[in-house]
């Protein structure tokens, strides 16, 4: 059980780590240049396509993230998990109140200041998806699996 879950937590917090850096360095770059004739029909696309993407590996990172705090590894520090479950909770909490609300606004059509407010805020993902990344390795070197 304990495998399982110290394995969820790697592979999708990893995955978003990769995933959130694409976004802020390409992927949101980008949206400025789609044109304003066309930007709702797009972003009504790529909301309903990126939620197929990451809701399924926010959820595995998050269960396995709380979970792990019940069923703690041998030889993790548990203030390591409860740091990691920490920045779960500021990504979570991230895109609830600031990107959801901004994607939904950029649905009426491009907006130059709520699109500059999507990637200056989505900064706080991608620092909190690194942090995460480093201490879910933190996680597996300190875990003792034979004890």
């Amino acid at each position: 059980m304990i495998r399982f879950l110290v394995l969820t937590q790697l592979a999708s917090t990893w995955a978003m780590v990769g995933l959130i850096w694409f976004v802020q360095i390409v992927h949101y770059p980008l949206f400025d240049r789609v044109g304003e004739a066309g930007f709702g029909a797009y972003e009504q696309i790529h909301q309903r396509a990126t939620t197929w993407v990451v809701a399924p590996l926010m959820f595995a990172e998050l269960i396995s993230a709380g979970l792990l705090l019940w069923f703690r590894p041998a030889g993790v520090p548990s203030w390591l998990l409860w740091t990691g479950a920490g920045l779960v909770v500021v990504n979570w909490a991230s895109t609830a109140f600031l990107q959801v609300p901004l994607h939904t606004k950029l649905l009426e059509g491009f907006d130059q200041d709520v699109y500059e407010r999507l990637v200056s805020t989505n900064w706080i993902r991608t620092i909190a998806w690194s942090l995460r990344g480093l201490i879910v390795l933190a996680v597996i070197t300190s875990w003792k699996p034979n004890v």
